[in-house]
């Protein structure tokens, strides 16, 4: 199977509100904006099993791993993204490792990430080794502790 992939090259994550997922992902997680592409009808509609495509897409990267911010001028979105736990089928979080979990929670939390609190785990002592927090849409994003 090896021979069948070439290389990854991304995965995507659906935006309601682009300049916000970009300020976030730049300003909170340190990504750069390094491409982006606008689509309209065909053959986006039949790629994506969508009918009218407006699509806007912006490709972020940090680190050689690459995210597709996705913001669906038509067909629009859900207004909420739907409620989906941990163990959900398909994607479930984005994990990136931070040398201080306290200190990544406090300054994501004013870059308007939702801190889930409870998750908060600690070892040897109160020294967080793991938290989730929340991209504006909702999708749940693992800090845990770089070793």
């Amino acid at each position: 199977m090896s021979g069948t992939v070439a290389r990854v090259s991304h995965i995507g994550i659906c935006v309601s509100d682009m300049e916000r997922s970009i300020a976030f992902y730049r300003d909170a997680l340190g990504f750069t904006v390094t491409s982006e592409l606008r689509v309209a009808g065909e053959p986006s509609d039949t790629l994506l099993s969508l009918r009218d495509v407006e699509l806007h897409a912006v490709y972020i990267e940090r680190d050689g791993f690459r995210l597709e911010l996705l913001h669906f001028g038509s067909p629009r979105s859900p207004a909420r993204p739907p409620e989906r736990r941990i163990n959900d089928l398909g994607l479930t979080h984005l994990s990136v490792q931070v040398a201080n979990v306290d200190e990544a929670l406090a300054r994501l939390e004013e870059q308007g990430a939702s801190v889930d609190r409870p998750t908060r785990i600690a070892a040897g002592g109160d020294r967080a080794v793991a938290a989730f927090v929340r991209d504006p849409d909702g999708l749940p994003i693992e800090l845990i502790l770089k070793r």
